[in-house]
């Protein structure tokens, strides 16, 4: 601990984000980097608690108040030895994580919790600018092979664990980038790509391979097609890493109406964009009326690209009710708290409207025009939440564009799970033994290991990560009999909350 009465002296402050004007002209992130001075200061938060709980909150292990107390001290190229230490990429975290970690945050028992993710993401920033993270490259090379299926954050935590191993590894991602969501799916204002590139080159320099292209599992004429026996001839392991990509679906009367999509048919084009792939997005806001159903992170990332595209208007539902200003009593601390969180994206301009179910859309000539629905009150029943509807409360609202953000059901039945026949869990995940391996006619004696949201169904990146590290170190030690990569977390852990 840096500073003893720091939490007492100090109010929490977070970076400031580029006014709304301003940034909604651009795609470039919209929070800005603070002085390393404020971040000390914010560091310095970080209170002698005796049992750090923001340890347990993140599934990572990361180890928060020692780099806290670096960061307080200047000594900025230790603190980043802390941190990667625990995290292979603290810039995404930084980033995208919801920081499970604050939630614990003993600080936040009585007050304002310590800014934990901007702390880690000012480390590794300075890091990158001093030039100190470069690649680590194994002195002993082990001669064994490993094929990871999916370049997701799980799949690429794996890859650079077990590349730094000494192993021979390739990263199998059937889109035409590496990155999986992390290029196609999160926005530009939320994380530039050159800060996904720039680890990319790092790993390439320490030996990962990537494959681009490669759809594992593909059948019929498909020319990108590999098959997964070929993988199994030539790799000693198999790791698969395809994340849970399987939308849930709207299924009302007028589904099949021209401006009804997706989330993840309508992101892509936009960072394609960005990418310079396209001139502009086949599907695009400009001008529309739009509504996003689903309130979490996607249906926020489908608001700030609607304004960026310059919808005329942004509505967004969500069938929950609206959460309280403050923790709910439901999510004591130092679980993850249920509470009214507003996003970047909600600050650019939406109208936020809850407990609210869509029956169904209308059109013409083909198109969508209109959204239909009616207000619902939850109630829980036999342990399950349900939703009956309010009586009286229809309603009607214009809808020149609807872009469904329901979250996820799991992986892909297709591709390499339909190859490999492997078992499912009730929920549609991969089932998977305590030693990561996945489960094939009943039984987890084999080569092929399952990391990430395929097997842990839809979860954050931080998960996705640590899922990854444990999942390496476990192919590690059926390569190598034993193995001194961290694991720190198992196929059954679950988050506080």
């Amino acid at each position: 601990m840096g500073d003893p009465k720091g939490f007492l002296l100090h109010d929490r402050k977070t970076p400031t984000g580029r006014p709304v004007p301003v940034r909604l002209k651009d795609w470039h992130e919209v929070y800005q980097a603070m002085p390393d001075s404020e971040v000390a200061t914010q560091a310095s938060r970080c209170m002698d608690c005796g049992i750090p709980f923001c340890n347990n909150g993140c599934p990572l292990g990361n180890m928060i108040p020692e780099w806290n107390d670096l960061v307080y001290n200047d000594n900025w190229a230790k603190a980043i030895d802390q941190l990667h230490a625990t995290n292979n990429f603290p810039e995404f975290t930084g980033r995208l994580c919801p920081a499970p970690c604050e939630g614990a945050c003993v600080a936040g028992i009585n007050t304002e919790a310590v800014t934990i993710k901007n702390v880690e993401l000012s480390i590794i920033e300075r890091a990158w600018e001093e030039g100190w993270v470069v690649p680590i490259v194994p002195t002993t090379k082990t001669g064994r092979s490993v094929a990871i299926i999916g370049s997701g954050p799980a799949g690429l935590a794996a890859a650079q664990q077990l590349t730094r191993a000494g192993h021979d590894v390739t990263v199998f991602e059937r889109a035409d980038r590496i990155g999986g969501l992390l290029r196609y799916g999160i926005p530009e204002f939320k994380m530039e790509k050159r800060v996904l590139d720039r680890r990319l080159n790092q790993m390439e320099a320490e030996g990962t391979v990537f494959r681009t292209g490669a759809n594992v599992g593909g059948a019929g004429d498909d020319p990108t097609a590999v098959a997964v026996d070929e993988l199994r001839q030539n790799y000693d392991a198999i790791v698969l890493a395809g994340g849970a990509t399987a939308w849930r679906d709207l299924p009302v009367p007028g589904r099949e109406l021209d401006g009804v999509h997706q989330a993840m048919e309508y992101l892509p084009f936009a960072n394609r964009v960005q990418e310079g792939d396209l001139t502009s997005a086949p599907i695009d806001a400009a001008d529309k009326a739009v509504v996003v159903i689903g309130g979490g992170d996607t249906g926020a990332d489908c608001v700030g690209t609607a304004n960026r595209q310059g919808a005329r208007s942004v509505t967004q539902l969500e069938i929950m009710q609206r959460p309280p200003e403050e923790r709910d009593p439901s999510t004591p601390w130092p679980t993850w708290p249920l509470m009214f969180r507003t996003s970047s994206a909600h600050q650019e301009g939406v109208e936020r409207r809850f407990s609210l179910n869509t029956t169904r859309f209308d059109g013409e000539d083909g198109r969508v025009t209109q959204l239909v629905g009616h207000e619902v009150e939850m109630v829980t029943r036999d342990g399950r939440p349900n939703f009956d509807p309010v009586e009286g409360s229809d309603f009607a609202m214009e809808a020149d564009l609807v872009l469904l953000a329901m979250g996820f059901l799991g992986p892909e039945q297709s591709g390499p799970i339909g190859a490999l026949n492997l078992d499912l869990t009730e929920r549609g995940q991969v089932a998977r033994n305590a030693s990561w391996q996945a489960e094939i006619d009943g039984s987890t004696q084999n080569d092929v290991f399952v990391c990430g949201d395929m097997g842990r169904g839809q979860s954050l990146i931080v998960w996705a990560i640590a899922e990854g590290r444990s999942c390496a170190a476990a192919v590690d030690r059926l390569l190598m009999g034993d193995t001194l990569l961290p694991e720190p977390v198992t196929p059954t852990d679950r988050p506080l909350s």
